[in-house]
């Protein structure tokens, strides 16, 4: 194809790809309410535990916020729901210059990558509820605890993200060996490293006060390091098999 097709197959590829994220957004926007009864739980678990009399409630500070809210869920559910059609038509483009074995690497890896994510991102919608009540505890007895829409969304979210995204690191390792730029025994010789970082990003995600949930989260990256280290290490042992066999084959008798 030349550079003025590719283009056109380009545009029309991102137009097909829009269009299922609007079509996604408009039927996300319907689900919003169910989406927000569950995110906004650890509020009302912060009102009972708080008791009568103790003001706890979700607030929207301006004209539109309830608008905005609604439209910021809407993009973010519609892009879960659109991605399907979104990631075939990347796929779709890419594919023709990809070699057997590139497509059968990179169906691996999406097929590893998409669970992890979302298991990512359920962990951190059943650590979020402890992170809430537990900075929930420092507001002074006898005052408000009025948590803005639009803030409050956008911490649930950036929580849910960035966990859901550290479940997918371990698997970027797995490709760096598959392609050869890294081995597993180096990935291993790291773990040191490894542990101080999910420490680090498990405490930067939950509050520092909340020590159980800090060592659950550094506590399942941490493993899935040992378990990419490990797969690592089994497809090197296998490459290494192949590789002596062939020299086997090769070498005169």
């Amino acid at each position: 194809m030349s550079l003025g097709a590719h283009l056109v197959e380009l545009k029309r590829r991102l137009l097909i790809g829009a269009i299922a994220l609007v079509v996604g957004m408009v039927v996300a926007f319907i689900v919003t309410d169910p989406v927000l009864r569950l995110i906004t739980e650890p509020i009302r678990i912060v009102a009972e535990s708080r008791g009568e009399g103790s003001a706890v409630e979700l607030a929207f500070s301006s004209v539109t916020a309830g608008f905005d809210l609604r439209l910021r869920m809407s993009f973010a559910i519609g892009l879960l729901l659109s991605a399907p059609v979104w990631i075939w038509q990347v796929w779709a483009y890419i594919m023709p210059g990809l070699t057997r074995k590139e497509i059968r690497y990179t169906i691996g890896f999406v097929g590893a990558a998409v669970p992890l994510f979302f298991a990512g991102c359920a962990t951190g919608l059943y650590v979020m509820p402890n992170i809430v009540s537990l900075m929930a505890t420092f507001v002074p007895e006898g005052a408000a605890a009025f948590y803005d829409a639009i803030y409050y969304y956008d911490f649930v979210f950036k929580l849910l993200l960035f966990v859901g995204v550290a479940f997918v690191l371990p698997v970027f390792l797995v490709a760096l060996n598959l392609a050869g730029i890294i081995s597993g025994r180096a990935i291993l010789q790291g773990w040191r490293i490894a542990i101080i970082i999910a420490v680090v990003f498990a405490s930067l995600a939950t509050p520092p006060a909340d020590i159980a949930t800090t060592l659950l989260l550094a506590g399942i990256l941490t493993m899935l390091f040992f378990a990419a280290a490990g797969l690592s290490m089994l497809f090197d042992r296998r490459k290494a098999k192949r590789d002596a066999a062939f020299l086997a084959s090769e070498a005169p008798e």
